[in-house]
Formats: C-alpha cells, structure tokens, sequence
C-alpha cells in the first residue's frame, strides 16, 4: 500500500528532554563557575548570565530552525560552508586563547567557527548524498568535490589547534558516508590516510604529543597522567555516591581545570555524586534515543542522513568529553553539548535539535 506523509505536532518529548537538560547545565555552570567568575570579573553571576542569553538565542534559533523546509534551504549549504572556511581561515588572525586560535571576537561575544562547519557539512552531505544521480559506487565521484571541502576545514581546525572537533567531523562525515551506502573498501580506503597522517602529526611532528603520552600513563592509575587528568580523577572519586551537595563542591575552587567547560562533568560529579551523573546521563542519552526514532522515522533519503548525522556529532561529543573527564581518551578540549558553558556549542548543539524536531514533524502514514 501506498504510504502517505502527513505533518505531525514536533516530538515534545525531545523538547521537553531539551529544555530540562539546558536547565540543569544552566544550574551546573552557575555552581562551577561563581567563584571564578567573582574573581575574576566581580560578579559571581556573570558566566550564568552570558550563558542564559546563549540559552535565549539557542531557544529562538530552533524556533526558526521549525518554520523552514529544510529540504529548500539545503540548497544553500556549499555557500554557507564556504562562509565557515573563510571564518576558519579569520581565526588565525585574531588573538590566541591558551595558544589557540579557535574564536573570533565579537566585542563580549566569541564565534567559534569550527562548530558552523561542523553543523553545515552535516546539512551538506545530506543534501549532496541523497540527490539520486550520486553513484557512490564510482570513488571518482566520492573523492570530488567530498574530498578537498572536507580536508580544506580539518586542516584549518586541526592547525587552530582542536582535535576534539576536528576528531567529531571526521567521525560524523564518515558515519554520514557508511549510511548512505558507500562501499566499506572506500571508507577503509579514505579512514587509512587520517590515521597514517594523525600518527605522523602526534609522533613524528609532535602535534599533541604530550597529551597521548599522559594519556598512556594514565591508563594503568588516572593518578599517573596529567594535571587535569588528576584533578579530574580526584574531583570525580570525591562525589561518591550522592556528592558533596550542590553548591559545596571544593575542586572547582581553583584546583580542577575549567570546572565549568571541559570538565564540568567532573565538577557536577562532586556535588551531586554518581546518582546525580546518572540523571544527567539519562538525559543525554534520551535525546540521543529520540535522535535516532526520529531518523529511522524520515520517509525520504535527506532527512534520514540528516537526523542521523546531528545524532552521530551529538553523541561523539558527548562520549569523547566523558571519555576525557574519567581518563578513558586523552584531552582535547571538547565541551560536553548542553551542559557546558559555552555560546558557540550551545547554538550549535540546540540547532542540531532544532533539526531533529523539524524533521520529526514529517512521518509516513500506512
């Protein structure tokens, strides 16, 4: 029998999940982060509120982000991430951030213009993998124009530096790729010269290489690797089961390393213990499982990649930050989506949901 589509009301439960996860993050910043931010800009309330107007804009970004036919505005996504390279290229001329160059400066505001490209490539190759004349059997066709767009922006945000991003994006395109039916031996083919080149860059070069090392040493004792890594170790066994208290949390006064960014996992995981992590996990995760409802959902080819890949960036995010905060991957600076303080990964991140709840409104009727 024939199916029909129909509009339906947007997934509530996804927008519910949403909205009580951003508010517990906006609860676990203002905790983390008041002191440090007493001290250094006096006034303890001023990330919470940099991070609360973030949270307005990130609400009205997916009210937008609702109203269109992402279908049509697909079509625009090879400029818009053609805008995000020249942005990545801008950063290496503003100043650095701990030896970085990953924001522009906007007056109060920061951009960080890895996560445009990130959050663009998703929309373009859904787009430009769903068109019907694209034989991904042909590598010729895999390798223009996929090839050079996609390695233009790992090698700029590899070279800000950002591995955590740059390890996101290259996860997600070929997760992307795998599902929209490239053949294996391509993939193998195209995955062998990332890492040939990241052991090169680590080993040979010596890009990050101090990071693996603690990792390696941390492996066997957390106790053994760096100084976060310690500081995390420590922060996090100090939690125990039901942790300190809300509020009352003592590495985050300047003995744990950005408690209300990177490792703000780890922070929230001393004041409301392993019970506490858990009701952030399930939150977490029950976004990620409407993610992926919503994909298996889509009626056509676009919607299907494009739910699944802003589930794929969603969940290596939120893994690869875990992964760092308990000693199970090396640092690499990644923030955990929603939880952390952060413009850039917020909007993005709820952009992400804005789609999802876009495409949630499409369902094929038997």
């Amino acid at each position: 029998m024939k199916r029909l589509l129909v509009k339906r009301a947007l997934d509530e439960r996804l927008l519910i999940a949403y909205l009580i996860t951003v508010t517990v993050g906006l609860a676990i910043i203002y905790s983390a982060s008041s002191i440090m931010a007493e001290s250094r800009f006096g006034s303890h309330t001023y990330f919470i509120r940099q991070q609360f107007l973030w949270a307005l804009f990130s609400m009205a970004a997916i009210w937008i982000i609702c109203k269109f036919d992402l279908e049509r505005l697909a079509v625009y996504s090879v400029p818009a991430l053609m805008a995000s390279l020249i942005l990545l290229a801008v950063v290496f001329v503003m100043p650095a951030r701990n030896d970085a160059h990953r924001w522009i400066f906007l007056g109060p505001f920061t951009l960080q213009p890895s996560e445009l490209f990130k959050f663009f490539m998703i929309v373009y190759l859904a787009f430009s993998l769903s068109n019907p004349k694209r034989d991904l059997k042909k590598i010729g066709q895999l390798i223009i124009p996929y090839v050079p767009l996609l390695g233009a922006g790992l090698a700029l945000i590899v070279l800000e530096p950002d591995l955590g991003v740059g390890i996101v994006i290259s996860v997600t395109a070929l997760a992307i790729f795998f599902l929209a039916g490239t053949p294996m031996k391509f993939l193998l083919a195209t995955s062998a010269p990332l890492v040939a080149a990241a052991a090169v860059m680590v080993f040979v070069i010596g890009y990050k290489k101090a990071r693996v090392i603690d990792y390696m040493a941390s492996i066997a004792d957390p106790l053994n690797g760096s100084y976060q890594v310690k500081q995390a170790a420590l922060t996090l066994g100090s939690g125990g089961l039901i942790g300190t208290g809300f509020g009352d949390g003592r590495q985050k006064l300047f003995f744990l390393p950005y408690p209300h960014t990177d490792f703000i996992f780890a922070s929230a995981g001393e004041e409301i213990g392993l019970l506490g992590l858990a009701g952030v996990l399930f939150l977490l995760f029950y976004i990620l499982w409407r993610g992926l409802k919503i994909a298996a959902a889509q009626p056509d080819r676009f919607g299907y990649l494009l739910a699944s890949g802003m589930v794929v960036t969603l969940f290596c995010s939120m893994a690869i930050n875990i992964g760092v905060v308990t000693a199970m991957l090396p640092v690499t600076g990644l923030p955990l989506p929603f939880i952390s303080y952060g413009g850039s990964s917020l909007v993005i991140s709820s952009a992400a949901i804005g789609v999802l709840l876009n495409l949630s409104r499409k369902a094929p009727k038997a």
